[in-house]
């Protein structure tokens, strides 16, 4: 018999990688020489280049590979170089995968985050890779998306067979049995997805999945939350956020008031508390109001800004409990605070960007609730800055708040004891301590307005913690408001 020799498979050109504007957004020659990005009505500018660059940028509207340009090129490489990546910066760009000479795209990278760049990391034929806990594909319109909220960019697979591939990666798989399954869609694309910590790699004989990806808060993290947590915030996701009425054509605004149940009512107004003779308390609730426009020439001052936090944040008392698990079980601490919180968890810090307080100098500052003091935090100006134009513009006021407080959550200290509800808890908790601040400002004739939006990754950036260790959960403005406002 005759021994069988090497079967020759047809040789697959490698896919590539290449830039592309997105789909809304077109390049523009000035009279000047400089190059604008269009998009939406709005322009921006990228700078002045060579005359002729306009015409080779052309290619971004198809795609133009990373190969075909380098930074340490020639000139004109250079020049389209530091043109994709000004554009990259702005969330103008998104990468296509396919391969050479192939029209149709295998898979289409979209950044959610503005520093995000496709980065490939080296993988051999022994490794073994498994997808993330956090990874999870879903139906966007007519499209299949790959994500996760750790990511800095989404996948939106193209070629059913990726998909089909990436189903064999839950569980973990080698790279060199991976090559040989006739979906395997290239090492380029598990690079691409290693990068973006949708993919990550184990030791060939592990089986603790969740302890073998990331640190120990991140194991701590159930899916769903970390998934709210980074999607319902800005900073790491690219969809629309705020008040923008998404379904104002599809549907009637829903009733401000709920439609009556049928039956018999039982008045309750005959039990009112006459205003004259009502509590404290109740008076307080119902004079509560947001301010939204300080009075920056009689500004809050230190000594008010200490009473407020005396009295709604700072550590009243500490306790100790065992835990009781049928044996041995660690010593948990406890505090005590104006505020209630979740099993006395007590995992909300306070940050406050300072603009403009008396007695106070203008920066970043964390609030040690224990010692009742305030320590200062170096940050970037931009940063600063950034944080409190973010809020001005979410307030819809006519300036930036006289001091910015940033909630923050340790999500350790509350996901260590609960499973499942965990997020669901620190947004009550939140919930609890910005009531907590309304009254507390209203008691003290200052103006306090709660924000609803909050930039996970610029706080990362000003602090130096990752977002899935610690990060904003609320914001609140105080100061000494211009005038009364309902």
């Amino acid at each position: 018999m005759r021994s069988p020799g090497k079967i020759k498979g047809r040789q697959i050109a490698a896919p590539t990688i290449s830039a592309r504007l997105s789909s809304h957004v077109t390049l523009e020659a000035q009279a000047d020489g400089s190059i604008a990005a269009c998009f939406d009505g709005y322009s921006t500018g990228l700078g002045k280049f060579n005359p002729g660059l306009i015409d080779r940028a052309q290619a971004l509207r198809t795609g133009l590979p990373f190969t075909s340009f380098a930074s340490n090129g020639s000139v004109s490489d250079k020049e389209i170089d530091l043109l994709v990546r000004r554009l990259a910066r702005r969330g103008l760009l998104e990468y296509r995968l396919a391969r050479s000479g192939e029209r149709n795209d295998q898979v289409v990278i979209e950044p959610q985050i503005p520093d995000y760049w496709p980065q490939t990391s080296k993988l051999a034929d022994a490794d073994v890779v498994v997808l993330s806990r956090f990874a999870y594909l879903r139906r966007r319109g007519n499209e299949m998306i790959l994500e996760s909220p750790r990511a800095g960019a989404l996948f939106r697979i193209c070629d059913p067979k990726v998909a089909s591939a990436l189903t064999l990666l839950a569980t973990p798989q080698k790279i060199s049995k991976l090559r040989r399954q006739d979906s395997f869609p290239g090492l380029e694309l598990l690079a691409l997805l290693m990068d973006c910590q949708i993919l990550f790699k184990i030791e060939a004989d592990s089986d603790g999945l969740r302890a073998n990806e990331g640190d120990d808060n991140l194991v701590l993290w159930d899916f769903h939350d970390l998934l709210f947590h980074a999607r319902s915030t800005e900073g790491r996701q690219a969809n629309p956020l705020g008040g923008l009425y998404p379904c104002a054509g599809v549907m009637p605004p829903p009733p401000a008031v709920r439609p009556r149940w049928p039956g018999k009512k039982i008045d309750l107004g005959k039990f009112a508390t006459p205003s004259e003779t009502m509590s404290p308390v109740a008076k307080l609730l119902r004079e509560r109001h947001s301010t939204r426009d300080f009075d920056d020439q009689h500004p809050i001052t230190l000594a008010e800004l200490a009473q407020f936090l005396d009295n709604t944040a700072r550590v009243l008392s500490k306790w100790e409990s065992p835990l009781d698990l049928g044996g041995d079980g660690p010593v948990i601490a406890y505090t005590t605070r104006p505020y209630p919180s979740g099993g006395s968890s007590y995992e909300l810090e306070l940050y406050l960007a300072a603009a403009n307080c008396e007695g106070l100098g203008r920066g970043f500052y964390h609030y040690d609730a224990d010692r009742h003091a305030l320590v200062p935090i170096e940050v970037r100006p931009q940063d600063f800055d950034a944080m409190l134009n973010s809020a001005e513009f979410a307030m819809d006021a006519p300036g930036a708040p006289q001091i910015l407080v940033t909630i923050a959550a340790r999500f350790d200290r509350i996901s260590w004891k609960y499973s499942s509800l965990a997020y669901s808890l620190i947004l009550k908790d939140v919930g609890v301590l910005i009531q907590t601040f309304y009254m507390m400002a209203t008691d003290m004739g200052l103006g306090g307005c709660a924000i609803g939006t909050n930039n996970i990754d610029l706080f990362a950036r000003m602090t130096g913690i990752d977002f899935h260790i610690e990060g904003p959960v609320g914001q609140f403005a105080i100061g000494r408001g211009a005038q009364e406002q309902t």
